[in-house]
Formats: structure tokens, C-alpha cells, sequence
């Protein structure tokens, strides 16, 4: 069995970077048991610009990967850059306070005519007690690419639409907004059937755990509510 001498990955840029590389796509070869972060390593000594002080989304052949995932011949590894500021960021899990502007915007597209948003805030009862404040706690990792991964599989079952799903961590008092869900899309139909799709199955299948703190003790929440 042969075994290659080097292993030619096709590199694609978009937005801003593509704008620093003025190129959309480069072609790069790498020693055989290459990794996506050699790839990575390699566009950035190209082209400096695109790695300052930026964090950089990757995507091998049409899957979010980290920079150890290990890369064949043929590959394609795309660069995705963050919008500048954080806002438009499809997907968010954050311990800071959410923006409704941000999600809507991340949301719009100026040839649609319907948007629709879900906030999910804290209530000050539940079971018959007073809540005093929520905790939630998540494994944000995997809690981010299922919420990637539903809003990817409702994109394309209700396209065109683009679905948007932030959510907090960490200790929120009462009326503060946990989960953010919007939806766009030309009509109305779409965007309310994606939004109701995506509340229900990140509460399903995402992992994110919420402590109810009430007036006579805490308790970790096994079902989802």
C-alpha cells in the first residue's frame, strides 16, 4: 500500500477573511497524520490578518470540528469567521445577560417578511413555592453544537428560515431572560412552526440542568419544564 507523501486539503475563507486573503479558497499541502489546526496554522502564516485576536469556527467537510480532528486527503476545511461584536451569533450560551437585538438580528434577512421570538424567562413560583432565583448549569460544548445541530436540521426542513437560539448559565433572579428562540422567514407559517420545534427539542435533547432555589431550599430540576 502506497502511503502518501502529503495530504492536499482544499482551505475555504468567507467574509472577512476571504476579504484579508482576497481569495475565497486555498489549496494547501500538509505532512501525512495532519490535523484541521495545521491547516489553520498554515492559512494564518499566510495571511496573518485573518488570526488576530480572532477565534476562529471550523468546519471539515460540512461539520463543525475542533483543531484536533484529523484530516484525508481531499478535505475541505471552511473558515468561519465571528460577526463582529457578537452580534449575529446563531448560536449563544452565555453567563452574561442576553440581547434581544442581537438574536433578532442574527435572524433577519431584509426579503423576509416574518420573524418570530420566544423568551423563556424566570417565574417566581413553581410546584406551589416561591422561587427565589434559578441556577443553570450546562456542558456548554455539547450544549452548543446540539443547538447548533437543531438549528441546522429546522433551517432545512423549513427553508428558507434561519433559526437563532441563545441561552444563559449561572444564577438568574426573577424576570430575567434564560432562553432566547427566534425564527425568520418569508411567512409567518414557517417562522412560527421552526420556533416552536426548536423551544421544544432544546429542552429535550440539550444539555442544560436548572436548580430552583425556593424560600425553603434548592432542588435540581430532573424533568424539563
Amino acid at each position: 500500500m502506497t502511503r502518501l507523501a502529503s495530504v492536499r486539503v482544499h482551505v475555504r475563507l468567507f467574509a472577512s477573511y476571504r476579504e484579508a486573503a482576497g481569495v475565497g479558497r486555498i489549496d494547501v499541502e500538509l505532512p501525512p497524520g495532519a490535523r484541521v489546526r495545521d491547516a489553520v496554522a498554515e492559512i494564518a502564516k499566510r495571511h496573518p490578518l485573518i488570526s488576530e485576536g480572532r477565534k476562529v469556527v471550523i468546519a471539515r467537510n460540512r461539520d463543525y470540528v475542533d483543531g484536533d480532528a484529523p484530516l484525508a486527503d481531499g478535505d475541505e476545511v471552511a473558515l468561519i469567521p465571528p460577526v463582529s461584536g457578537g452580534a449575529g451569533q446563531r448560536i449563544l450560551m452565555s453567563d452574561h445577560e442576553l440581547s434581544l437585538d442581537d438574536a433578532i438580528a442574527a435572524a433577519r434577512d431584509p426579503s423576509w417578511g416574518g420573524i418570530v421570538v420566544f423568551l423563556g424567562t424566570v417565574r417566581d413560583n413553581s410546584r406551589g413555592k416561591r422561587v427565589t432565583h434559578l441556577e443553570y448549569e450546562a456542558y456548554a460544548e455539547m450544549a452548543e453544537a446540539k443547538m447548533r445541530e437543531i438549528a441546522d436540521r429546522l433551517e432545512r426542513k423549513h427553508d428558507p428560515c434561519r433559526v437563532v437560539l441563545h441561552h444563559r448559565t449561572g444564577d438568574l433572579t426573577i424576570g430575567e431572560v434564560a432562553v432566547i428562540v427566534v425564527a425568520g422567514a418569508p411567512h409567518r407559517d414557517a417562522a412560527f412552526k421552526a420556533a416552536r420545534e426548536a423551544i421544544d427539542e432544546l429542552k429535550t435533547v440539550v444539555p442544560i440542568w436548572k436548580k430552583e432555589h425556593a424560600e425553603d431550599g434548592a432542588i435540581w430540576i430532573e424533568e424539563h419544564a
